[in-house]
């Protein structure tokens, strides 16, 4: 119901963060200057460009906060609760969800999937599926495009929200929180995102199971940051296949998820830690 509520709430006017607004008052400051004294424009330039690249550089760091608020882990009230959270994104895989589920389901472990529009609209049951057996499906954008962290604001407005709509209409639940593809962005997609009324969402670690095919490397990488508050990443759709010929997160799994029980922690979606 809290959810509910916080949907139907007009949202504040959406505020910059510090470092978006030093860049806009860098720009505006230059382009004030080269009109006063038009022999600065080089100095001028370079500090423009130089802004330029570390905006790009902040926007290839997918847990950064300088573009505005992102989860990187869970709130602290979860924390205390020794809750953690098991994402899965770029489903669903008619050849891996189904089998994710069930381990999932051995354990009594909730997930939240970050799921592609274009992919939920190929297998609608599947997301049905999905939410049945309790879990949540977030915004993963509609199309997964490599480019995304290029587009501008009406570029991102319509990749989200055409992916709202579509799990939305799939689902029956609005989707309350998203993942850049890669986490990659830039910043026009806080303001956007603020207009949609979803949080960011990255991740706490990953152990890049759309890469490596070594599964006990990948374990090793989640295992080791196991903790209390941790989002950890994990893949459905596009996953890499281990040396065994399996998907690498139907090997890696169930050795997590015993992990996090021997050290009582417990799973939640995103949305039960909020």
């Amino acid at each position: 119901l809290y959810l509910q509520r916080n949907l139907m709430l007009k949202p504040a006017p959406w505020r910059p963060t510090v470092f978006i607004s030093f860049s806009l008052g860098l720009h505006l400051l230059a382009f004030l200057l080269v009109i006063v004294m038009p022999t600065l424009w080089p100095w001028l330039l370079a500090s423009i460009l130089m802004n330029h690249l570390a905006i790009t550089i902040i926007g290839l760091s997918p847990r950064s906060q300088w573009l505005g608020n992102n989860w990187t882990q869970l709130p602290a009230a979860a924390i205390e609760r020794n809750e953690i959270a098991l994402t899965i994104d770029d489903g669903p895989d008619p050849n891996v969800t189904p089998k994710v589920l069930d381990i999932l389901d051995d354990y009594q472990t909730k997930a939240t999937f970050f799921s592609v529009g274009i992919n939920a609209m190929q297998h609608p049951t599947l997301c049905q599926e999905i939410i049945r057996r309790g879990h949540a499906i977030e915004n993963h954008t509609q199309h997964h495009r490599h480019h995304f962290a290029f587009l501008g604001f009406k570029g991102f407005t319509q990749e989200i929200e055409t992916a709202q709509n579509t799990l939305t209409t799939i689902t029956g639940q609005r989707p309350l929180f998203f993942r850049a593809p890669a986490g990659f962005r830039n910043p026009f997609l806080a303001p956007v995102l603020h207009q949609l009324n979803l949080t960011l969402v990255s991740w706490s670690v990953r152990g890049y199971d759309t890469k490596n095919r070594n599964a006990e490397q990948v374990k090793s990488k989640l295992l080791n940051r196991l903790k209390a508050g941790a989002i950890l990443l994990l893949h459905d759709g596009n996953a890499a296949i281990s040396h065994n010929g399996a998907p690498i997160i139907l090997e890696v799994l169930p050795d997590l998820l015993e992990a996090a029980s021997k050290q009582q922690l417990n799973f939640v979606t995103l949305r039960q830690a909020f």
